[in-house]
């Protein structure tokens, strides 16, 4: 029993979820495509689509580009590329210049 994970589901998982919820909603007659096509079903797809879309634009476009950009890119990408170039040149890395040294001479 030790070799089962604990933590959360699988990406199998989630499709055999999805495999088993559709034979459900066919067990109980109920057409996915028909119910999709609906023009109620329709209006609340594009109700939640303009309001994601708001949302995105309004609140998190801006924080989301400034993380992106001013962080993960010009923090944790360049030094990425940078020790990833120096592995490749057979140089030490970031990490290896850090560390500490003992010079037994």
């Amino acid at each position: 029993m030790k070799y089962f994970n604990k933590g959360g589901i699988s990406i199998v998982g989630i499709l055999l979820l999805g495999v088993i919820l559709v034979l459900v909603l066919s067990y109980f007659n109920i057409n996915i495509k028909a119910t999709v096509e609906k023009p109620t079903t329709q209006e609340n797809i594009n109700y939640i689509k303009g309001s994601s879309i708001n949302i995105w634009n309004d609140y998190l476009k801006e924080p989301t580009q400034y993380f992106w950009n001013e962080i993960w890119l010009k923090i944790f990408w360049a030094s990425f590329i940078s020790n990833m170039e120096r592995i490749r040149d057979n140089e030490p890395t970031d990490m290896q210049k850090a560390a500490p040294q003992v010079d037994f001479n």
